[in-house]
């Protein structure tokens, strides 16, 4: 891992997470859609909607009857923001630092315990209907990690091009290099392969998994059992094609009408919960694995801030997070406190009585007291940005403090500094200013902001990382 030493310079040890205590004896069903690349300035309750081609009322309408986030961070990546989401810890512990680009063998280890096998402990029932991208191999499969059933792909939507690509035969390239695959499978089954992925059915494949995610609270909701419902859409990773229903809806372009098509998607969700009776004891989640699509011609939009995935810059950490559920969390707040998606697990584990796992590290911070509004503040005010397995800098309060930057977009120059750039991001929001004089005013912003690195630097001496590509079985210290 490449570090940059004006950085370090200090070794704290970083506690392990507390465990988890039930909120309440009842426990909520919980769904948590995770889009793919929808942009912070997408949505019309952040600015986009009718400005991107497409009101998004549904959506809009959820925001006003739950809780809306401005400072939510993700990783800059899918793979490693899906593993930060999954086991609530940063991303380059696990091994999954980087999308999987030297390595077929990638994805979490069956040492790591995700956030659907602490429900699952519990008694929830657990699906995944989506995109995985956190394994393709034996034993890295969704019900390997927890959930009884997947339906969806294990890895990135581009790879539909290839089913149709006379280039891809898969014999004398690599094994890797085959028309991908739907897949399906239960806990305890191997997956098998239901229909090739190709741009027919990516253009399909969406409504089929808001389909199968509706039918799961349905039988869930007969069954009297507690749920939780992953539901990572496709969309909007290029490339960007709407259902048949929904093409030329808008008249204002694919993105459009894929964005359209989302809301819409949401919005038969939440009449399902509505029309099951499970509304009011149903967390909703709504949220984005990183910031927008980079790509020719379906470049999304990152709202008042700078950059897209890849980058680390606030375009591709800050993304839209809207969390309901009526009676428990209050409708129509706002808030610009530091979250991280890293936070999902240990918060949910509390609110459902699961336990947070006590044999390693835990970054994630417990926030149900600020979701449930019983603080206004969150328990966050700093996270480590990293960009693939490299520390780039770090997030402190309303400060980010620098040392590596890409520029607007993936394929950008890197650059590196041997003095850190300082930028407040109340005055700076696209961190275009570090050399705003008055930052001198306010060099004192280093010492915390530096002991933040220092103590993650110590919680990886003290638990090394799980090196990208290693197999199972794995154990610590092995």
């Amino acid at each position: 891992m490449k570090l940059v030493g004006t950085l370090l310079l200090g070794l704290i040890a970083l506690p392990l997470a507390a465990s988890a205590a039930g909120v309440s004896s009842d426990k909520p069903n919980i769904v948590l859609v995770l889009m793919d690349n929808l942009g912070y300035g997408e949505l019309g309750v952040y600015g986009g909607g009718i400005v991107r081609g497409a009101p998004t009322p549904r959506i809009d309408a959820l925001a006003q009857e739950g809780v809306r986030f401005t400072n939510f961070n993700v990783e800059p990546q899918c793979t490693p923001s899906r593993a930060a989401l999954m086991t609530g810890r940063y991303a380059v512990r696990t091994g999954n630092g980087s999308v999987p680009i030297d390595t077929p063998l990638y994805g979490l280890t069956q040492w790591e315990i995700t956030i659907a096998e602490a429900l699952s402990a519990k008694g929830y029932a657990t699906a995944a209907y989506g995109k995985w991208h956190l394994g393709h191999t034996e034993g890295r499969f969704p019900t390997d990690q927890g959930f009884d059933e997947w339906y969806g792909i294990p890895n990135s939507s581009d790879e539909s091009y290839w089913a149709d690509n006379p280039l891809v035969d898969g014999k004398s390239v690599h094994p890797f290099v085959r028309p991908e695959y739907i897949m399906e499978g239960k806990k305890g089954e191997a997956p098998k392969q239901v229909k090739r992925y190709d741009l027919e059915q990516r253009s399909l494949i969406d409504a089929e998994l808001t389909r199968r995610g509706i039918d799961f609270i349905s039988r869930q909701s007969k069954a009297g059992k507690p749920f939780f419902l992953y539901l990572p859409l496709t969309m909007v990773h290029y490339p960007v094609i709407p259902s048949p229903e929904f093409k030329d809806k808008t008249g204002n372009g694919e993105f459009a009408d894929v964005l359209a098509q989302t809301d819409a998607y949401m919005g038969r969700l939440l009449d399902a919960l509505d029309k099951l009776g499970v509304r009011d004891n149903t967390l909703v989640i709504f949220t984005s694995d990183n910031g927008p699509e980079f790509s020719l011609p379906y470049i999304g939009s990152s709202g008042p801030w700078r950059g897209t995935y890849f980058t680390g810059l606030e375009g591709s950490l800050r993304v839209p997070f809207i969390a309901r559920w009526p009676g428990k969390v209050p409708a129509g707040g706002v808030s610009n406190e530091i979250v991280h998606e890293m936070d999902i697990f240990p918060t949910l584990a509390r609110l459902a009585g699961a336990e947070v796992p006590q044999d390693r590290i835990i970054d994630g911070l417990d926030q149900s007291d600020f979701l449930l509004g019983k603080t206004d503040k969150s328990k966050r005010e700093s996270l480590v940005v990293y960009v693939g397995n490299d520390i780039y800098g770090v997030k402190w309060r309303n400060w980010k403090v620098m040392s590596k930057e890409v520029g607007a977009g993936y394929g950008d120059p890197v650059r590196s500094y041997s003095v850190p750039l300082f930028y407040n991001l109340l005055t700076d929001p696209k961190e275009e200013h570090a050399t705003d004089p008055r930052f001198m005013q306010n060099l004192w912003v280093r010492f915390p902001a530096f002991q933040v690195i220092a103590e993650h630097m110590k919680s990886l001496h003290q638990e090394p990382p799980i090196r990208p590509g290693t197999p199972d079985p794995y154990e610590p210290g092995h």
